[in-house]
């Protein structure tokens, strides 16, 4: 599976934006996709985890209320809904693919594949 995320760039506080992870290769639906990010200096984070069929959902403490992941497997397209930005949630945004649906990742080498970040910038 190739994936691509898009849809960052600089928003202020307060705002929203809505990431995309397009795959293509093997079956898009045969896969739990995960949003992780890496702020500068720090940890990539778990963000995210979507359940091959769009039904489950699972959301890290610090965005949950906030963000909100959906897909669309027609589309072979994961979504990443980001509303009321703060400037902590500035990071590149990876999305990855994921035989399994976890909620806690320790070791991210467990992911099968993985796309670039994309950017996401919150100014105060």
């Amino acid at each position: 599976v190739q994936l691509q995320a898009s849809g960052g760039g600089l928003v202020q506080a307060g705002g929203s934006l809505r990431l995309s992870c397009a795959a293509s290769g093997r079956t898009f639906s045969n896969y739990n996709m995960v949003w992780f990010r890496q702020a500068p200096g720090k940890e990539r984070e778990f963000v995210s985890t979507i359940s091959r069929s769009g039904g489950s959902t699972y959301y890290a403490d610090s965005v949950k209320g906030r963000f909100t992941s959906s897909r669309d497997n027609a589309k072979n397209t994961v979504y990443l809904q980001m509303n009321s930005l703060k400037p902590e949630d500035t990071a590149v945004y990876y999305c990855a693919a994921d035989k399994y649906y976890r909620i806690t990742y320790t070791d991210y080498g467990v992911c099968d594949y993985w796309g670039k970040g994309t950017l996401v910038t919150v100014s105060s």
